[in-house]
């Protein structure tokens, strides 16, 4: 792809993905990049590193070999008003618990024509911009990823990521409002900016990339691990992906074979829905990952053979004594439940699709977050307008979801 003029790039964020999103941005002719990120002093002391350094990028390729690519960024910055008035693009490389915070502060400044794009969007982003953006969405473009391109950590921060593996492929949807009217098709310009792999598959829906949001992956196997936990702390953090066992596996088996029939049962009921590209955990993984995963017999081999997730650990906090405890605040309770299993299981309530290991899952995990989404087997608990369940923005149906 050759671009004619310059493109403004706005990566919103500044942990693992912005710092490898902002690097490669910053690669291409015609880019020019820039951070926004809310945290704390975050701006400035990523501002201080980049000033005698550049941002280095070691990545493993698919096929084995290393490299290690520099870039640096245009501007760091605090400020929505600074850079969001001239972006022409803007991903949100942030947990999904912050996104409401960055859309709130970027809505006033969006220009028309503009492309959102959730990097990943996570389970519910759409039906929470088009709750904050309110009539401008209809000037934007809003579009999902299903997850983060790639594998990746911070080693140094501000100057040194690493990318630990390439997906493959991604599936992403676009929503594009009534008045907006894009230079390009925004997937052929994604596409350019982050490289040659992942290749974008582009989705027929949006509720789609919904159901295969891999925020389904972690609280299954969080609860398969930890559910029947005396309370004693660890010597060692056990590794997550790579200590997968049989219950864990089959905990996010029987959770992916829920969301797989909610889709069937979604093109059923509505005609002209194409919602193929919900396929199975296990088929995922050996289509996204297929260069990564040396055993791909089951979803136990498939998880512990991944050699993305080499040496990933579970969440945990130090218990004094230099031994462990679960941390069930970090994000793959605290973020993936709200904002991915509650979400999914609201789809599926539309649909009238029973889940009952999902509602295990959830009902475990809202008991160590002290939330409550689920009751029973229905969505009506206190703390659901928390989450980003359809039904917290008043979707209730399935012409609500799919006439937006």
């Amino acid at each position: 792809m050759t671009l004619d003029k310059k493109v403004q790039i706005l990566v919103c964020g500044g942990g693992n993905g912005a710092h490898c999103l902002a690097g490669l941005a910053s690669l291409r002719p015609n880019a020019e990049v820039s951070v926004l990120t809310l945290y704390a002093d975050e701006a400035e002391r990523w501002t201080k590193v980049l000033v005698d350094k550049k941002l280095k990028i070691s990545a493993t390729y698919n096929d084995g070999t290393n490299g290690e690519l520099e870039s640096r960024p245009k501007l760091i910055t605090k400020d929505p008003a600074s850079v969001v008035p001239n972006a022409d693009i803007i991903f949100m490389v942030v947990p999904a618990f912050a996104h409401q915070q960055y859309l709130t502060e970027i809505a006033k400044h969006i220009k028309d024509n503009t492309v959102i794009v959730g990097l990943p969007g996570q389970a519910g982003f759409e039906f929470q911009c088009l709750s904050i953006l309110g009539n401008k969405a209809k000037t934007c473009a809003v579009s999902s990823f299903e997850s983060l391109p790639w594998a990746c950590r911070i080693l140094e921060f501000g100057c040194h990521v690493q990318i630990l593996g390439f997906k493959e492929s991604l599936g992403a949807a676009l929503l594009q409002g009534s008045q907006c009217t894009l230079s390009a098709p925004a997937f052929d310009t994604i596409q350019w900016i982050l490289g040659e792999k992942p290749k974008i598959k582009p989705i027929q829906n949006y509720i789609a990339v919904n159901l295969m949001a891999k925020s389904i992956i972690h609280p299954p196997l969080m609860y398969g691990q930890w559910s029947k936990w005396n309370g004693q702390s660890l010597d060692e953090k056990p590794l997550f992906y790579q200590g997968v066992d049989d219950l864990q596996a089959s905990l996010l088996s029987k959770v992916s074979d829920e969301v797989v029939a909610t889709a069937k049962a979604i093109e059923q009921q509505r005609s002209g829905i194409d919602m193929k590209d919900v396929i199975h955990i296990l088929d995922w993984y050996k289509e996204y990952y297929r260069y990564q995963v040396t055993d791909s017999s089951n979803l136990m081999k498939a998880m512990q053979t991944n050699k993305a997730y080499d040496g990933l650990l579970h969440p945990m906090k130090p218990a004094g004594d230099g031994k462990y405890v679960p941390d069930f605040s970090y994000r793959y309770t605290a973020e993936d439940v709200p904002f991915g299993l509650v979400v999914m299981k609201g789809i599926a309530q539309i649909a009238g699709v029973a889940t009952p290991v999902m509602d295990e899952v959830i009902t475990w995990a809202q008991g160590k977050l002290g939330k409550e989404y689920l009751v029973g087997s229905e969505l009506k608990g206190k703390d659901l307008p928390s989450s980003r369940a359809p039904q917290s923005y008043n979707f209730h149906t399935l012409d609500d979801l799919f006439n937006v």
